[in-house]
């Protein structure tokens, strides 16, 4: 599949320069104006996770929906609301619920006067125009150096390989494994959306992987050990969090098991009497929308436990991917010869650019061969990866680049008006 050149290639604006393309709009319609400026930034992080900000932005649902205002979601968390003045009172209720969410934080508790105004910035547009284009021009710069940052740190990680922290232990992970069985791992479960993105058309979700985050888990409970300087260790940990996520999965009341979605299990669970359970609530309808996936090391570790464990899961209606492969190990591995359904590649910018321009080629044609439905593109963390993605002729993307295209595609949808409405 040919493609754009990387100039032309489709980025969505960030909510910082959509709200400062929304403040230029609003110079000859300030009148009747306010802005709240939401400092989620300055709650702990336990606070700032990604599912309180969203349930924080959709307490002003109705009204951006009955177009009486726009919610920007900024990249350090905050919110920053720009309403109509005949919607202060249902913008005030909707602050209100923001506060009792947040009310146990410091913050917070410590504000006896009610007016959180700590937490709070309001701003009148009409007098104060300059004031709220200079901050939004300041939210975009200070985006951008954010984002700068960001990717440095992250080359750095990336040549980075040495241990972090003490070594893991018996002993240590018998201490984890207690903690474990007493924690509650609803808050570290996370959702990632495995995307269609096609030329530039914007990004559409196909399935997502449920897990628990290993890095939360980390500054939970372990925040001074190195979780993997023990592969059998940490593998035994990871059966262990695979129960934890099925128990979780297993509760009548919860709502995660919803649409088309994956789950990241260890070959010995899916022999195990937690996984059994687990089919038994399943509703035989939805497993064909289930993906199991198996990591690579896992699958060649006991292929005749994967055997098995494959046979099983695909005559209970369940598919499965192969996770874990590199554009090292990717002809090596034959998809059909192991009775997977579709598998995984680590996007490596070292190994594309170390691979003298051929590697889209081949893996092309490894794509062909199996279909572009059955590949996808993992661990995407900025546009480099689509493009190079779109040169071998994958469609399917995961990452945190892929979730920041889709989040801002999202609310784009939400802001019908955006470019009518003043």
């Amino acid at each position: 599949m040919a493609t754009q050149p990387r100039n032309q290639q489709s980025v969505l604006p960030s909510q910082e320069n959509l709200l400062l393309d929304y403040v230029h709009r609003l110079e000859r319609h300030r009148a009747g104006r306010r802005a709240v400026h939401i400092h989620i930034s300055r709650l702990r992080a336990e606070n700032r996770r990604e599912n309180h900000v969203r349930i924080a932005a959709n307490s002003f649902e109705t009204l951006i929906r009955n177009r009486m205002g726009q919610i920007f979601t900024l990249s350090n968390t905050d919110l920053f609301f720009v309403f109509k003045m005949e919607a202060m009172d249902e913008a005030e209720s909707a602050l209100v619920r923001i506060r009792f969410l947040f009310s146990e934080d410091s913050l917070l508790s410590k504000d006896l006067s009610g007016e959180a105004a700590d937490f709070l910035t309001w701003y009148n547009i009409e007098q104060e125009y300059e004031q709220v284009l200079k901050l939004a021009q300041q939210f975009v710069h200070e985006e951008r150096e954010r984002r700068v940052l960001e990717e440095a740190e992250l080359a750095v990680a990336k040549f980075d390989d040495r241990p972090k922290g003490t070594d893991m232990t018996p002993e240590v992970l018998a201490k984890v494994e207690e903690s474990l069985s007493r924690a509650d791992l609803s808050n570290m479960m996370r959702r990632q959306s495995v995307c269609a993105i096609v030329g530039q058309a914007p990004p559409q979700p196909v399935f997502s992987e449920l897990f628990i985050s290993i890095a939360d888990l980390r500054n939970t409970l372990l925040p001074d050990v190195n979780m993997v300087s023990s592969r059998w260790l940490f593998q035994h940990l990871t059966e262990t969090l695979d129960r934890r996520m099925l128990s979780l999965l297993n509760k009548n009341d919860d709502r995660s098991i919803t649409g088309d979605i994956s789950i990241n299990l260890n070959i010995a669970t899916l022999l195990s009497q937690e996984f059994l359970s687990f089919d038994d609530n399943v509703k035989a309808g939805m497993r064909g929308s289930i993906v199991i996936e198996l990591q690579q090391v896992d699958i060649f570790g006991d292929l005749g436990a994967y055997m098995f464990a494959r046979d099983f899961t695909h005559e209970r209606g369940y598919r499965i991917c192969i996770d874990g492969l590199t554009q090292m190990t990717l002809p090596f591995i034959d998809r059909e010869r192991l009775g997977a359904d579709m598998f995984k590649i680590v996007w490596d910018p070292r190994a594309a650019a170390a691979s003298n321009s051929d590697a889209p080629e081949k893996i092309r044609d490894i794509v062909q061969r199996n279909g572009a439905m059955r590949v996808i593109l993992c661990r995407c963390d900025n546009n480099d990866a689509i493009e190079f993605g779109h040169r071998c002729g994958i469609q399917l993307f995961q990452g945190r680049h892929v979730e920041t295209l889709l989040a801002a595609e999202m609310r784009r949808r939400q802001m019908p008006g955006l470019n009518r409405q003043y």
